[in-house]
């Protein structure tokens, strides 16, 4: 399934998505196919439909499974696409399905397979004991047709309609009579202890007709089914107007036939176009007006803090420097604050190689998230192109270790240190080493449970070849640079013997500075965060990515400016301890980050299994730590320029 991205069309529909009021900051930037009649179907369309299927997922559970787990029909001829490598990591598993049909010509109802389960054979009773766990827990097909996912579409509150790219196995009634999930669709389904399966689909199909615009053939701008369950009593004439469910009771007492049957319409409408058609999906989704709240309370933060440290540079800063810089110096007050620290206000922090190798990690993530979104919104890694923002990311920051290996080893040699060896080596392997040790836990448990979202033994040798095959000999390369170049000049010399740090209010003191300093940060993200949790652990697209950009920007600034801020405050206290605390005190929103995601799993989802739990965990904390290198590095460069602007304009004796 190999498609060319057009620039001058990813290009122009860019600055369209941008100025439009829909707010989708999307593109699909894939090469349309053109279909026509099978009697047509030549070099420029083709007739036949093949419809893909890919892993089932649910909300009550982090387990993917592949689509032949669940004994559905298979395709005689099964194919798989090639899949990239953000595809595997995200654990999409695509193949064919003998769901195939020409285009414009309607099935009625025809038969796709019969799966038989015997009363006393064990093989059929795991069979279908995996086919009620997947109804009971609510899975979800995926289904794909020409790139776009199939929807089920159906009404939701206030007439409005909302399309899921995903529809249900089947669903159950319990034993006191409650329909769980998809059994409120039809009240038929109302006998007790009894799990309906969904084995029939009507499949509508809706193409844009090329004929009056010029070019051959038609295109598909929407697919959308009714999943339904329907008892056949013949394989060879199916009945697809029947009203009897398929009906599989929880005690398997005698044998089960199960037919899957589907029914295929084609609807031409012209009033929807090719590069627009995944609107349907994405407008649905009633998430604008809370995006929009999200950032108007996001600058009003921003707009508080740069007032405050506008204040401080304007007026406080102002006059302190001009007192500081009288030339009379037995008229000027005597010394306070923070210029009367500056013979230590940069000497070299404890701990400095380990603070050096953060930041050149944080570094590494800041460029790759900064690259990733920008091409995000140009609309580069839509949805349409599946597994792109992952393979993106990944390629980025193999990519970026030489910038990695540079400021470690830079900000290493300022802080006096000599063991470049020891430096470079942790800047590379560390902080990595820490997240691929999370991720192949996390990927064994996955394995033992059967998951599609294993990750093949194959794919981790490709990345461990793309870290030390690249990305560390990128990082030395960066670091030979790094520690060539003379150490970072301070304004003002540091004193041979340490300065005594008065005693310290509690608001002073190093802890409470940096929980209250991530505070600000964290209440400018944590609306656009849970949409970013919807779209991992409830399966829910996420493509609003300008609005993401926008956040990111506003959350740069934020932690710059709580830093500075809390910086200032501790040096006018004369406690010159700041490179850290500088560090934790915007690296601390990942704490609040973590809380959110603590709070997220009671209350949004209904996650339940050992395995599950533990996976969700296991991934956060993979969250939990990037973040804390990306948000600590903004700070501690943030603070790193004023302490080194402020010191630099004063005269010192």
């Amino acid at each position: 399934m190999k498609r060319r991205i057009q620039f001058g069309f990813v290009l122009i529909y860019s600055l369209v998505s941008y100025f439009s009021p829909c707010s989708a900051f999307y593109l699909p930037g894939l090469a349309p196919v053109s279909f026509c009649d099978d009697g047509k179907a030549g070099e420029d369309c083709q007739s036949l439909i093949q419809l893909f299927v890919n892993r089932l997922d649910s909300v009550e559970s982090v387990l993917p499974y592949e689509y032949d787990v669940f004994d559905f029909c298979k395709d005689a001829k099964e194919m798989r696409p090639s899949e990239n490598l953000g595809q595997v990591l995200f654990g999409e598993r695509i193949e064919s399905s003998p769901y195939k049909f020409n285009f414009k010509e309607d099935v009625k109802c025809r038969t796709v397979c019969t799966k038989n389960y015997k009363k006393g054979s064990q093989e059929d009773i795991t069979k279908l004991d995996f086919l009620k766990m997947g109804m009971q827990l609510n899975y979800q097909h995926h289904w794909i047709i020409d790139n776009m996912p199939v929807t089920w579409c159906y009404d939701v509150e206030d007439g409005q309609k909302y399309c899921n790219p995903g529809f249900p196995i089947g669903c159950l009634v319990t034993a006191d009579g409650r329909p769980k999930d998809a059994c409120v669709i039809n009240a038929d389904f109302n006998k007790k202890n009894t799990f309906y399966v969904f084995n029939h689909v009507d499949i509508k199909i809706i193409y844009h007709s090329g004929e009056s615009e010029g070019w051959t053939g038609a295109r598909l701008v929407a697919a959308s089914l009714e999943p339904r369950s329907i008892k056949q009593a013949d394989e060879k004439n199916p009945n697809c107007e029947g009203t009897t469910p398929m009906e599989i009771p929880v005690e398997f007492n005698d044998d089960i036939s199960v037919i899957y049957t589907y029914s295929v319409t084609f609807e031409q409408n012209n009033d929807i176009k090719w590069a627009s058609r995944w609107d349907y999906i994405l407008v649905s989704m009633p998430h604008t007006n809370i995006q929009w709240f999200s950032i108007m309370n996001s600058l009003v933060i921003v707009l508080f803090l740069s007032g405050m440290v506008a204040m401080i540079m304007l007026r406080t800063l102002h006059k302190d420097i001009a007192r500081y810089n009288q030339v009379d110096q037995e008229d000027a007050q005597e010394e306070s604050g923070w210029k009367q620290v500056h013979g230590d206000v940069f000497r070299p922090p404890r701990k400095g190689m380990l603070l050096s190798v953060f930041l050149g990690q944080g570094t590494q993530i800041l460029i790759m998230t900064f690259i990733t979104l920008f091409l995000a919104c140009l609309g580069f890694l839509s949805p349409a192109n599946r597994g792109a923002l992952m393979t993106c990311a990944v390629v980025l920051w193999v990519l970026l270790g030489t910038p990695a290996g540079y400021v470690s080893a830079r900000l290493y040699k300022t802080f006096g240190g000599e063991k470049w060896k020891t430096n470079v080596l942790l800047t590379a392997l560390l902080c990595p080493g820490i997240v691929f040790a999370d991720f192949f836990l996390m990927n064994l448990i996955l394995w033992v449970e059967g998951s599609s979202a294993a990750i093949p033994f194959g794919t981790l040798v490709a990345i461990l070849a793309l870290w030390f095959g690249i990305s560390v000999p990128l990082t030395f390369i960066g670091a030979y640079f790094g520690f060539k170049k003379p150490a970072i000049e301070q304004p003002v010399r540091t004193n041979q013997i340490p300065r005594q740090i008065p005693e310290q209010s509690f608001f002073t003191k190093p802890i409470p500075g940096i929980v209250m300093g991530g505070i600000l940060p964290f209440g400018c993200i944590f609306i656009q965060l849970f949409f970013i949790l919807n779209s991992i652990w409830s399966h829910q697209m996420y493509y609003m990515f300008g609005f993401l950009f926008l956040v990111f920007i506003i959350l740069l600034i934020t932690c710059s400016e709580a830093t500075i801020l809390l910086c200032y405050f501790h040096l006018c206290a004369e406690d010159y301890h700041w490179w850290w605390r500088s560090f934790l005190t915007s690296g601390f929103t990942a704490v609040y980050l973590f809380i959110y995601a603590v709070h997220y799993f009671f209350s949004k989802l209904q996650i339940i299994g050992a395995a599950s739990t533990f996976l969700y965990f296991g991934y956060t904390m993979i969250m939990v730590l990037i973040f804390f290198l990306f948000t600590g590095t903004i700070g501690f460069f943030a603070c790193f320029w004023f302490v080194n602007k402020i010191y630099s304009v004063v005269k010192v004796d």
